[in-house]
């Protein structure tokens, strides 16, 4: 029982429960009986998210990434932050690492510095590949609102805001296949939900092509570019195409091209991920997929703060991704 049951079942908003739980002189009686009514049915004791919600906040939002030198990652926090501070909030950061232990004591962490909500950034907290767990969400968003950037999950009072990376992928691999590409590389570095994701897209789309999915096509590497451009070189693999889930990877796979003297985009073609300044600082410049990291953390701070003044925010938000061409592709 939480929060937003309560308001459920007295009929009434979640910022009415707030008040009433601060005896705001702003509700009636009436309604303060109806809600104390529900909460002492349900043994329902008001948490640090109700009395946030109302003359206790302290105007501190908690964010969380599991590492803050991704270049993705770094750049999503400071947007968060940019936009947190216009609403007046401020900020406490934690680095959880990708080990589940470790995403569990950084929200602990969080919760007992007594934040009003959460934000939690990258798709590694939607459940990685054979970790399923995540009660730590579940326990987090009965105490404060929590939302998860770029990833989701099916959890009450867990809003979601994410892009469509599965039409940005299968766009992507349609596109490579009608300019006559039919040896496709998909290169990723993490069986995030996200990746997970960009991984079934890959092989939906060749599918439906009438191409056939090859495992030796799916290579899970280091995201580094000298580290891609390696390991490339060691399994010798005939493509002529790459897509990854990331640029840096792309970047490397670009230079493994240039190492066997190859043409881009006449022999290869290659996209990366995210449109990071990685696109510019190679030759050719390389086309990429972005994922508007920008306007996500836009959405996810202005939900977060509708929910906290009591407002309705859809459960899941997904906004287009778009594809930025350069030198890399024919299309």
């Amino acid at each position: 029982m939480n929060i937003y049951d309560i308001a459920k079942l007295s009929g009434v908003s979640i910022a009415t429960v707030s008040r009433v739980i601060n005896n705001s002189p702003k509700v009636s009686e009436k309604t303060k009986k109806k809600v104390w009514d529900v909460m002492n049915e349900y043994d329902y004791t008001p948490n640090v998210f109700a009395r946030g919600l109302g003359l206790n906040s302290v105007k501190t939002v908690g964010l969380v990434c599991p590492d803050v030198s991704d270049r993705y990652m770094a750049s999503a926090i400071a947007y968060l932050e940019k936009n947190l501070r216009k609403y007046g909030y401020d900020s406490i950061l934690m680095c959880s690492g990708f080990d589940y232990e470790g995403k569990v004591e950084a929200v602990k962490i969080l919760l007992d510095r007594r934040i009003d909500a959460m934000i939690l950034v990258g798709s590694h907290y939607a459940g990685d590949c054979g970790q399923d767990d995540i009660q730590y969400l579940q326990d987090a968003a009965e105490k404060v609102p929590v939302v998860l950037m770029n990833g989701y999950v099916r959890v009450p009072g867990v809003y979601c805001v994410l892009t469509d990376n599965y039409k940005a992928v299968y766009d992507t691999v349609c596109n490579l296949i009608e300019v006559g590409r039919k040896k496709i590389v998909f290169l990723y570095d993490a069986n995030s939900y996200s990746t997970t994701k960009k991984l079934e897209v890959y092989q939906d789309a060749l599918i439906d092509n009438g191409l056939k999915v090859q495992e030796e096509y799916k290579v899970l590497m280091p995201n580094n570019v000298l580290k891609a451009r390696d390991l490339l070189a060691k399994k010798k693999l005939d493509f002529d195409a790459v897509i990854a889930s990331d640029d840096a990877m792309a970047v490397g796979a670009l230079k493994y091209v240039h190492q066997i003297n190859k043409s881009i985009p006449e022999d290869v073609n290659i996209v990366g991920f995210n449109n990071s300044e990685l696109c510019v600082c190679c030759n050719p410049e390389m086309s990429s997929i972005d994922s508007q990291e920008e306007e996500l953390s836009e959405i996810a701070v202005d939900s977060l703060i509708k929910v906290l003044a009591g407002k309705s925010v859809r459960q899941k938000m997904e906004i287009p991704c778009i594809f930025f061409r350069r030198n890399t592709t024919q299309f």
